[in-house]
């Protein structure tokens, strides 16, 4: 594999990419998002080609919106990239911008409730 064919990425991100599925099996929701998240922390960006096709993410952008609602600062950057037919489709690249910054139930248990 070569990076730059086909929107393939480069040989370094594949293997970072096939390690994380390696070490982070299985296809619940809360999976795929740790998968993405740490695609992210770990490369910087992850494209929704390679959230789907390497991190077995059936819907990338379902795990991003989770992972903002969740607090993560999350920008999307759309790139053209070709497929494998040689045709460009616009592929969203995932960039973390830092550490969540509002987690929407942090201590909502632990809140005492007026009586």
């Amino acid at each position: 594999m070569t990076g730059g064919i086909a929107g393939e990425p480069s040989d370094e991100r594949a293997a970072v990419l096939a390690d994380l599925l390696r070490v982070m099996p299985g296809n619940g929701s809360e999976i795929q998002r740790h998968r993405m998240l740490t695609a992210m922390q770990q490369l910087g960006s992850v494209t929704s080609y390679e959230g789907s096709r390497y991190l077995d993410c059936y819907d990338p952008r379902a795990r991003i919106y989770e992972l903002r609602l969740a607090g993560y600062r999350i920008d999307t950057i759309m790139r053209a990239m070709p497929t494998e037919s040689g045709v460009l489709h616009q592929v969203g690249v995932y960039v973390l911008e830092g550490t969540a910054t509002y987690p929407l139930l942090d201590g909502l248990d632990d809140a005492e409730v007026p009586a």
